[in-house]
């Protein structure tokens, strides 16, 4: 980053710097051009002036257009930078390469399943088919809950086993029997094999659209769980008995597990950012994207998803694709996108919330272009849909919404057995059965927040490291964290409220 102090320029040919702390009138920018009005901290100033409909490139890329004229040293934001259509060249697969190995791949301290698969964490889940079971299931969870203020565990006797943990919804019912049931079934279905749960029970009511039935059926479950509906078993306390009674059984089997070493090629890592500001896309997302070619480099597997948030930014992907029909997939879900929002009235520069826009965002187009840093560079292997399974390893993008909670649910029934979650606003989020590492964008967040958040990335806007050093760091950091270390998030025993399955189709 070649940049004056107070601001950070990414690219030589931007037309806006970013300003590391909040700048006043007559400040220096960089070439001369001095701040012609207060910049916030995190938003963009022009240094080069701006005629209506003129691109404004940052990152290198365009992030909007000019609404209005731009003078030299102006704030530029949500007031003069606004969308535009532009050409993009796909350019299938023109960037993907080997991807070096390195000779002896990372180890961390993983268990080992019967069934050969690496867990990072060692859980027994209740999962429900309809928001009708959801409080029967919290009963049964309740029951084993360990308090993280009063430090009451019920599971003392049992130290290798992480939680009971009940995973409601409020879905399940008075829906569409089609593709809204499939994606709810295929995402119970990707929790119910999780290999970070030792044992599983589904509660349901009996009389719901999401028979237990068809949910084991169609998603080949029997024998992995235990079935349970409210009204054959005689309702709610016989239910929550019968619920107590089988985790209070399978407890002792569940506690036997042992860690070993196991290689990085036995992790699969979910990317998230949320509570995104303007040095999201300078320091902790680029970073993270260190830490994901790490991962991918020793064997393993990261999942960039939230498609709203790489929506003007996937040219920059299909160039990383192993072939054109991986990159024409990724293509396709941005016509969905566009298709699916202006059928509900909606439209993709909507995505970024107010929070981000505090933060510094202007559009969709610079969110995403900061987003996909996550992912490294590495080649894009595959695409698949939401809560699908993910099979090949390396870099795969999944199909979700951006809302960070549905986004994740996704990512983990597709198999991520960890989180890592960007935040500049300072977002606090679990993802159970996955443990959740949470990294900052900058340090005044990071130290307002030190208790919620697990790596400071803003050592980057500081000048302490580089963004490669922050990556290792947070890659040392995963395998502590995949070896068993809690983090901030389950010291507080987050991850449970945050389960939020994508609801498609009309609600009956």
């Amino acid at each position: 980053m070649a940049a004056a102090p107070q601001m950070i320029r990414l690219h030589p040919e931007d037309g806006v710097v970013i300003a590391r702390t909040t700048l006043m009138p007559g400040a220096p920018l960089e070439g001369g051009v001095l701040a012609a009005e207060r910049i916030p901290a995190g938003h963009k100033a022009a240094i080069r002036a701006h005629a209506p409909g003129d691109p404004i490139i940052r990152y290198g890329q365009i992030i909007g257009f000019a609404t209005a004229p731009i003078a030299p040293g102006q704030h530029v934001h949500v007031q003069n930078c606004g969308m535009g259509d532009f050409a993009k060249d796909y350019a299938w697969g023109v960037d993907a390469k080997p991807t070096p190995n390195f000779a002896l791949p990372a180890m961390f301290e993983g268990i080992r399943r019967p069934d050969g698969r690496v867990a990072t964490r060692n859980y027994i889940g209740i999962l429900t088919s309809v928001n009708c079971s959801a409080h029967v299931a919290n009963l049964v969870a309740d029951a084993f809950r360990r308090n993280p203020f009063t430090g009451h565990n019920p599971l003392a006797d049992f130290p290798n086993v992480d939680g009971v943990v009940a995973l409601t919804h409020k879905t399940g019912c008075g829906m569409t029997q089609n593709e809204p049931l499939a994606l709810l079934r295929r995402t119970l279905g990707g929790y119910a094999r999780h290999v970070n749960f030792a044992h599983v029970i589904v509660l349901g009511l009996g009389c719901e659209v999401n028979q237990i039935g068809g949910l084991m059926s169609e998603q080949k479950l029997a024998g992995r769980l235990r079935a349970m509906d409210i009204q054959e078993m005689g309702g709610t306390r016989k239910t929550v008995e019968a619920g107590i009674a089988f985790v209070r059984e399978v407890l002792a089997e569940a506690n036997q597990v042992r860690r070993e070493p196991v290689p990085v090629s036995e992790l699969t890592i979910a990317l998230q950012c949320g509570g995104s500001d303007g040095y999201s896309g300078v320091s902790a997302n680029p970073a993270l994207g260190a830490a994901s070619d790490l991962v991918v480099r020793h064997g393993g597997t990261v999942i960039l998803s939230e498609t709203p948030e790489t929506y003007g930014a996937e040219h920059l992907l299909t160039r990383r694709a192993v072939s054109r029909e991986v990159g024409e997939k990724l293509v396709a879900l941005m016509r969905w996108w566009e298709e699916y929002t202006a059928r509900e009235g909606a439209e993709m520069n909507a995505n970024p919330s107010p929070g981000n826009k505090a933060g510094g965002l202007t559009t969709i187009l610079e969110k995403s272009l900061g987003a996909m840093a996550k992912a490294g560079s590495t080649n894009l292997v595959d695409v698949v849909g939401y809560a699908e399974p993910v099979t090949k390893r390396g870099f795969v993008f999944m199909d979700t919404p951006g809302y960070d909670p549905v986004a994740a649910t996704g990512q983990v029934a597709g198999g991520a057995n960890l989180v890592c979650f960007t935040t500049g606003r300072g977002s606090v989020f679990g993802c159970k059965p996955a443990p959740s590492l949470k990294l900052a964008t900058n340090t005044a967040m990071f130290k307002r927040m030190e208790e919620d958040m697990d790596i400071n990335c803003g050592t980057i806007l500081d000048g302490e490291e580089s963004v490669q050093q922050c990556g290792q760091r947070i890659f040392d950091t995963i395998l502590q964290t995949a070896s068993g270390k809690p983090t901030r998030s389950e010291s507080y025993d987050f991850g449970a409220a945050e389960f939020a399955p994508w609801v498609l189709g009309a609600t009956m």
